[in-house]
């Protein structure tokens, strides 16, 4: 599959999943992941998932959903907890039924006074999620997140190579892969080599694209911050990433734009 055909868009919200896969055909774009807030909320209409599947089969589309990161699944709170789990048992479901192959899902956030505790409630929930997911067709991919100041009360995981590991090793392996995001990678002290040296590719069932200065979470468009595509893209290639690639930054339009200027620029 050529470059152009895996570089892919991340939707997120801006569309419903039948008018996502709709405006991938009419853009040559065959991969997308989007979230399912709406479909989550108000259910899909009699028909509408064998609808999805069948369009996305016609147009040569790989449909794939993208839980809120603002979502703690690392939730403990009484009632709140049982929610999340509700939450992401419903994603399962609803990627399942729509033919969607990955959903990505994240590790959630602490605080300064209950890391370990927060950690184990994350690593239960994604297990009992992977146990969910295993009669379908659906594979998790775990994101790396990105690192907040050290004095900040709140921090997402995983956020390094070492706390990826920790989730990894205390998951199951069927079922999970990783959203390798390098532009988290990029805010964190080893940087993105480092995350690559360090996780390897083996696991990667998606890179996840866009750009920043090195200092916090922006999601500029490539070329727009400090990232060395070039390079990124040589990296992961040549260690052997033959999957696909996902664009979020700015509307849809830029998104396209991003597109083509990555092409233009690998070709």
């Amino acid at each position: 599959m050529s470059l152009a055909d895996r570089i892919g868009i991340e939707v997120g919200e801006l569309l419903g999943i039948r008018e996502a896969v709709e405006w991938a055909g009419e853009h040559g774009v065959r991969y997308i992941d989007l979230k399912a807030e709406a479909a989550l909320a108000d259910g899909l209409p009699d028909g509408e998932a064998a609808a999805i599947r069948e369009l996305a089969e016609e147009r040569g589309v790989s449909v794939g959903l993208h839980t809120h990161s603002a979502v703690n699944v690392a939730e403990v709170a009484p009632f709140v907890d049982e929610a999340t789990d509700d939450y992401l048992a419903a994603y399962v479901e609803v990627a399942d039924a729509v033919g969607a192959d990955r959903l990505v899902v994240h590790g959630g956030y602490h605080f300064s006074s209950d890391v370990e505790r927060r950690f184990e409630a994350a690593i239960d929930r994604l297990e009992r999620t992977l146990e969910l997911a295993a009669g379908t067709d659906v594979t998790l991919l775990l994101e790396n997140h990105n690192p907040e100041p050290d004095r900040a009360e709140v921090h997402y995981v995983p956020a390094s190579p070492a706390e990826c590991e920790r989730f990894f090793e205390a998951l199951p392996t069927t079922g999970l892969g990783w959203a390798f995001n390098p532009p988290h990678a990029n805010l964190h002290p080893v940087g993105i080599g480092g995350f690559v040296d360090a996780m390897g590719i083996d696991r990667c069932g998606e890179v996840r694209l866009n750009d920043n200065r090195g200092t916090h979470e922006e999601h500029l468009a490539p070329g727009d911050g400090e990232i060395d595509f070039e390079w990124l893209f040589d990296r992961l290639e040549g260690d052997g990433y033959d999957g696909h690639y996902v664009l979020a930054h700015g509307d849809l339009a830029d998104r396209l734009a991003g597109r083509e200027y990555l092409l233009a620029l690998l070709e």
